[in-house]
């Protein structure tokens, strides 16, 4: 049971390792963030996601590149938008 633990924790370290490179391959974007590797592949074949391929076969990714690409279609909460409608009530007075 403890080695259980123990490898539950060391692969929590090299998630978060992960998550402090600035240049990710496709493996480290795979646990980066959660996506299959197939999946990765898809996206990058449609380019749907940004990629760089500087000697035309290994894929590399930028960290801040794909975490702008993940939060893109962002949407607001509920508080969030009552919030921003009281504001615009408010200017108008």
């Amino acid at each position: 049971m403890e080695n259980n633990l123990i490898l539950h924790k060391l692969n929590r370290i090299e998630r978060y390792m992960c998550g402090l490179k600035d240049i990710l391959n496709v493996d480290e974007l795979s646990e980066y963030t959660g996506f299959k590797k197939s999946y990765i592949y898809k996206l990058v074949h449609h380019s749907k996601i940004p990629f760089s391929k500087p000697n035309g076969k290994t894929l590399f990714f930028e960290r801040r590149k794909i975490d702008s690409w993940l939060l893109q279609n962002s949407y607001k909460s509920e508080s969030d938008i009552k919030k921003e409608a009281n504001n615009y009530i408010n200017k108008k007075k």
